[in-house]
């Protein structure tokens, strides 16, 4: 039997004669052009067509180049290509976009964030009646003005703040800004002042948008929710604040999607977070937690609250109609509820996560559309 895995041996093949172009003169090893030669008293003709250079080794006829001559503007690869020509078009320049102050985030969490001044004056602070509304704990409720006086300068005037506020390394009372100068509201808070145009504008907005929002829903993301819970659970647990995380889940979200299809299911995944959008307060945070999963950060909120949110939620999405193939359905909601005060003393926003992951679940072990606040 032929082992397949034995080398074979193959036939040794004799290594072409050298032309005379290549530098080497021409080997007669052959013998019957030896004999030839020696019956005629003539060493062999190179002109000979059976004596010529050998073909190339890839299988291309003698004569043709392996490749076109830098200088031969006649070489083609193939049919001509068809003139093509370019359609005169009057090249018009873009209009000049108006040209505004704006402050744009540089540290935190919301690094990237941009706030337009179209004013003549912006209160910038925590508080939420701020016209400038910046989350970090460092910074009062408000905590410093902005103003654009008559002749086009602006200005910024601090307002009492605890922390202080800084232009460059110098802390001010009352200050010039000019672009590109850094303004720094307490100890970690700093912004960036520019003259920028609507399109510039627009530009770092949408990189924001991309950074921190969900495609789909456009409620923030996972990885802005976690960095903002992190902050959030310090400052609860530093200054002893009421703090609460509702885990929301879709029941039978897979058989809506396996009965109406994904596209249907995208449209309920829009139409529920907007919906939950409208119930929740300017300083909660509503998050797409993963796949038909949301997480809301419910800031000053206890148990009690929490639960009082979590139920006017479920409620809200129960009675919710999702048109769909010319006919409106209805969804539920399950919802797991946890407060900083049901987490130990050691415990930090992964076991208040994990703590309402546990809940949720067992509302949904429940029978689905309800809310679980307690246990295990």
């Amino acid at each position: 039997m032929r082992d397949p895995f034995k080398t074979r041996k193959m036939p040794t093949m004799p290594l072409p004669a050298a032309s005379p172009s290549e530098g080497g003169a021409p080997r007669s090893s052959d013998p019957a052009t030896k004999a030839a030669a020696a019956a005629t008293g003539s060493s062999p003709s190179l002109s000979s067509p059976s004596l010529s250079s050998p073909a190339p080794l890839s299988g291309r006829a003698s004569g043709i180049p392996l490749a076109p001559p830098s200088s031969d503007s006649g070489w083609t690869t193939g049919p001509a290509a068809p003139e093509r020509t370019t359609d005169p078009v009057m090249a018009v320049p873009a209009s000049e976009g108006k040209d505004r102050a704006t402050l744009t985030v540089l540290t935190g969490i919301n690094a990237g964030q941009v706030f337009a001044l179209d004013g003549t004056e912006h209160v910038v602070g925590r508080g939420t009646d701020a016209d400038v509304w910046v989350e970090d704990g460092g910074v009062s409720r408000r905590h410093a003005r902005v103003t654009c006086r008559s002749d086009g300068r602006y200005f910024v005037e601090d307002l009492g703040s605890t922390n202080g506020t800084f232009v460059g390394a110098q802390r001010v009372e009352v200050g010039e800004i000019r672009p590109g100068d850094r303004l720094q509201l307490g100890p970690n808070l700093v912004m960036r002042f520019a003259i920028t145009d609507d399109a510039e504008e627009e530009l770092q907005r949408r990189l924001y948008e991309s950074s921190t929002r969900d495609a789909l829903t456009r409620v923030y993301n996972r990885k802005y929710f976690t960095e903002r819970l992190t902050a959030e659970v310090a400052y609860s647990r530093r200054q002893r604040v009421k703090l609460a995380v509702l885990l929301l889940d879709l029941d039978d979200f897979k058989l809506t999607n396996d009965t109406y299809g994904h596209l249907a299911g995208d449209m309920v995944l829009r139409l529920v977070s907007a919906q939950m959008t409208r119930l929740i307060r300017v300083e909660d945070l509503l998050a797409r937690w993963g796949g038909e999963e949301f997480v809301i950060l419910a800031r000053s909120t206890g148990k009690t609250e929490a639960v009082r949110l979590a139920e006017r939620i479920r409620e809200a999405i129960a009675e919710l109609e999702i048109p769909v193939a010319d006919k409106p359905i209805r969804i539920t909601a399950s919802v797991g509820v946890a407060s900083m005060q049901d987490v130990a003393p050691e415990g930090g926003p992964t076991e208040l996560v994990a703590l309402a992951d546990l809940r949720l679940y067992a509302a949904k072990a429940a029978g689905k559309n309800r809310i679980c606040a307690e246990g295990p």
